[in-house]
């Protein structure tokens, strides 16, 4: 079946239709390409996870570009976005609802166990599970029987038919639900993870292209070192002999050591080096668009960030902000200004919503704005910008929180914490008081997935406790509608209430930015910044 750069835009209602990727299924790889000599090692930079390598609850992109590589689901994403089954062999629904998924019977974990439909089952009922708090529980909401608040051990939306069949019944037609399916939150857990959890996080067993050298493998907060995995069958079968992801302090470490030949391909090239990083690296270099979307958002919880004055404040923010300034003299045009919430790489994205000119700087207007927040209730204190210092982004925070107070008269600061997983780790408590910096690497190519997981209430990654009514409602309508320019419609409307409410401030889309040594060939980067690292041939 065709598929467009997003899959699953549509879904046919008549009776008996089949959803994609029937008929797409790999019926086992090739094990050719790779000389699985354990001489050809890939090495690439990474950070380290914020939690166990445990798919439901890793929602940010250091434990999730291991996860992608040691872990098969039933589809997989190529570098343009479009799905492709893995372990499933068909997706069928004849009302969006109810959803018939049958898997390969010839696909094994790396215990030699075979991965069975009571694998994901099993899977996605432990990430549901409110007893278990797991950060991607999100993404099992639309299953019936889900609850935020009751501990529900076996969804009553999931049957095992049988070793290869089960089915999902979901509490509201969902035409995106196949789209989602490549997610890492839906991957399969072996029958040993429920016997051990913590151990299958430290060491897990794996049924992807990859698996952890041994069990020192993940040496913390410096490197973790994959081979292949020579049970894998399906269709992403590596063509080295693994990948070795090494956590960086700074870029500048990195990229230092792409130039030195000590690193084989980088995804992130540091701010001090976007001006000269393709002189130095010639036809080795990376710069193309992707799913990533950089912003920075303030709790509601924070004073003088809720209410009318709230909303005054947030706008007078936005539009002290020269994003153009900042996107050519910080990132030398690897970046380009924000006029939504989402990605012009992904379909159903729009440069004309309601409202947008809010992200436009207009030092005259903020101040007005900031004034009558003022005459509610006057401010004070510093407001800052909250960034991990390991990923680059303290030249863009100086330069945002000094366009702020150069604009607004008031105090403004960058504030810098040494790792992602030290920041990640307040925010997700709750426990910190200042604005931070988030972003979104698209977990799969739709607008949904850039709207509902990050603004819906409750949603995995609302990092600022965000919740408007008539926002959920909007989400809701689209993600029904299985005609996709009609579901885009309404996605379009519900971020023109979030540029009214502003719970993050879009900054920029940004490039991959990143480059690969002189002994790699065959690097190609996916549509969401990802390297397809299975392809990676070195010499």
């Amino acid at each position: 079946m065709k598929r467009s750069r997003i899959g699953y835009g549509f879904i046919a209602l008549a009776a008996a239709s089949a959803l994609a990727l029937s008929g797409c299924s790999s019926s086992g790889g090739s094990s050719d390409g790779g000389s699985n000599d354990g001489a050809a090692i890939i090495s690439t930079n990474g950070s380290e996870p914020q939690n166990p390598l445990i798919a439901t609850n890793t929602n940010e992109v250091g434990g999730g570009k291991i996860l992608d590589l040691i872990f098969a689901g039933l589809v997989y994403y190529d570098a343009d976005g479009a799905a492709h089954n893995d372990i499933a062999t068909s997706i069928e629904s004849d009302d969006a609802t109810n959803y018939t998924i049958k898997i390969r019977d010839d696909a094994t974990f790396s215990d030699g166990t075979p991965v069975k439909a009571e694998n994901f089952v099993k899977a996605w009922n432990y990430g549901a599970d409110a007893k278990n708090a797991q950060l991607n529980s999100y993404f099992f909401e639309d299953i019936e029987g889900f609850s935020y608040e009751e501990n529900v051990a076996e969804l009553p939306g999931l049957k095992v038919v049988d070793d290869t069949t089960f089915t999902v019944k979901l509490n509201k037609a969902a035409s995106d639900f196949p789209q989602r399916l490549g997610y890492s939150a839906f991957y399969p857990l072996p029958d040993s993870a429920f016997d051990d959890m913590k151990a299958q996080g430290e060491t897990p067993v794996v049924n992807g292209p990859y698996k952890l050298a041994g069990d020192d493998a993940w040496q913390h907060d410096e490197q973790i070192e994959l081979v292949t995995n020579e049970d894998y069958n399906g269709p992403r079968v590596p063509k080295n002999d693994g990948v070795t992801i090494k956590f960086y302090a700074t870029q500048d470490a990195s990229y230092s050591d792409l130039l030195g030949g000590n690193v084989d391909v980088v995804d992130q090239i540091p701010e001090t080096q976007l001006a000269n990083f393709q002189d130095d690296l010639g036809d080795r270099a990376v710069n193309q668009p992707a799913a990533v979307f950089q912003s920075f958002t303030i709790p509601e919880n924070l004073e003088h960030f809720s209410g009318e004055e709230g909303k005054l404040r947030r706008q007078a923010i936005s539009m002290a902000i020269n994003r153009e300034q900042i996107t050519d003299k910080i990132f030398d045009g690897t970046r380009t200004p924000a006029s939504d919430f989402t990605s012009p790489v992904i379909d159903g994205w729009s440069d004309s919503l309601k409202g947008a000119d809010v992200l436009e700087y207009n030092a005259d207007e903020a101040k007005k704005l900031w004034a009558e927040a003022d005459a509610i209730a006057p401010w004070s204190g510093t407001l800052e910008i909250a960034y991990n210092a390991d990923g680059g982004h303290q030249a863009w925070a100086d330069a945002t929180t000094n366009s702020i107070a150069s604009t607004l008269g008031i105090d403004a600061a960058g504030k810098a914490y040494p790792k992602f997983d030290v920041l990640r780790e307040e925010i997700t408590n709750r426990t910190i008081k200042t604005a931070f910096r988030t972003g979104w690497q698209a977990d799969y190519p739709g607008l949904y997935n850039f709207l509902g997981p990050l603004y819906a209430t409750n949603a995995s990654s609302n990092d600022g406790d965000y919740s408007n009514p008539e926002f959920d409602k909007l989400l809701q309508e689209g993600s029904v509608d299985t005609d996709p320019a009609s579901a885009n419609k309404k996605y379009q409307e519900a971020q023109e209430i979030l540029l009214e409410d502003l719970p993050a401030f879009p900054l920029w889309y940004q490039n991959v930015n990143g480059g690969y040594g002189e002994n790699v060939d065959n690097v190609e980067f996916g549509w969401n910044s990802v390297p397809l690292y299975y392809e990676i041939t070195k010499n």
